[in-house]
């Protein structure tokens, strides 16, 4: 009989959260075999990323994955054998209960954000007793090392990857044939107010940039940019902007595919641009306290530690700049200089990442280890 999973995810940063838990959802039902319910507090940014849910529905299958509207009252459940909660996002009273009252208690595991500081070694898989309850939850950390639980990958990503037609692709998008020299860019980030500065240095760039903007917060900017107060596509200088509509979660890695350099925000665009092995440019989800600069930084510690002076200066230089909304225009000309650099950098970065377990199989493996 298949093992049970119960997933909860509240949705707090649109498609940040709900990608992610959405992502091993798929695969721990597709790869591994288990039933696994997705418990979401907000079923609007799953339908963008899975055009096939529906907002109204408390219950539905989804490629596998029961998929549950998370509302209050919670209802009346049997819990699962194994319990995620996603991003501290706290169980409902009621479910808790219920695990307690289990004779045999379900393992109730805390997925936590992704970090390239050192100290989520130190924690990854750390058992934490409830106050109230005979319940035990344990910690289980992403990461980029062999002591932290991994990335999402999918395993038959490589083949997908292999067998992409970029031609086809394009044509799926509506796209114009790429111009001979193009830059194409995939432009995928919070509101910024860099992106004047950047349209601006791709405006007067000696090649060609296509920059291919997805439908969401940037685009609002752009079309201020260009005086526009719609329209799908837009012409300045060496620039031209594609905005496209909104792409499903499995057609993403196309997109980042076709690209030559991807813009990426969050953390799953963030992983699925370093398995795209392109350069890319993260801009991190920001917080009150800064903190996202300590984990921008350990990221670049990490990222940047193979690669050649020049070219890791000009990185950090542009994401620093992009991160800090200021100075993005006079940090583009040392990016796209070091881009062929950058390139082969983040093909062996991939290839490295790519050589141990991926996160859906190190949650399994702990599990059938915690049993």
């Amino acid at each position: 009989m298949k093992r049970h999973w119960d997933i909860f995810c509240a949705v707090v940063d649109n498609y940040g959260d709900i990608g992610v838990c959405w992502r091993l959802a798929r695969q721990l039902a597709a790869e591994h075999g288990l039933a696994v319910r997705l418990w979401v507090d907000d079923l609007s940014p799953l339908a963008r990323l899975c055009p096939e849910a529906k907002t109204n529905l408390t219950s539905q299958l989804l490629q596998g994955v029961e998929v549950r509207h998370w509302v209050k009252p919670f209802s009346e459940v049997l819990p699962a054998e194994v319990v995620i909660e996603a991003f501290a996002c706290e169980l409902p009273e009621s479910y808790l209960a219920a695990m307690a009252a289990q004779a045999q208690k379900p393992l109730c595991i805390n997925l936590e954000y992704l970090s390239a500081e050192n100290w989520v070694e130190d924690c990854h898989c750390m058992a934490s007793p409830h106050p109230r309850l005979p319940l035990v939850k344990h910690f289980f950390f992403p990461g980029f090392t062999l002591k932290t639980g991994g990335l999402l990958r999918e395993r038959n990503y490589d083949k997908l990857r292999e067998s992409f037609d970029p031609g086809a692709f394009r044509l799926r998008l509506g796209l114009p044939p790429r111009e001979e020299g193009a830059l194409t860019v995939s432009l995928f980030a919070y509101e910024n107010a860099g992106i004047d500065g950047l349209f601006n240095a791709w405006s007067a760039s000696k090649r060609p940039v296509e920059c291919l903007l997805p439908e969401g917060r940037l685009l609002p900017q752009a079309r201020k940019y260009f005086g526009a107060t719609e329209g799908g596509s837009f012409q300045r200088g060496n620039l031209s902007v594609h905005v496209l509509p909104f792409i499903p979660q499995v057609d993403y890695d196309q997109l980042l595919w076709l690209c030559d350099l991807n813009f990426v925000r969050g953390e799953d665009s963030f992983v699925r641009a370093q398995w795209a092995a392109k350069p890319f440019v993260w801009h991190i989800y920001p917080q009150d306290d800064l903190h996202h600069r300590v984990k921008l930084q350990a990221f670049l510690d990490r990222y940047l530690a193979a690669l050649a002076p020049a070219a890791a200066q000009a990185l950090s230089a542009f994401w620093t700049a992009w991160e800090e909304e200021a100075g993005v225009e006079k940090a583009w000309p040392g990016l796209e200089a070091a881009l062929p650099c950058l390139n082969a950098h983040a093909v062996a970065w991939e290839n490295a990442l790519a050589e141990r377990a991926d996160l859906a199989a190190e949650l399994v493996s702990f599990v059938m280890e915690s049993r």
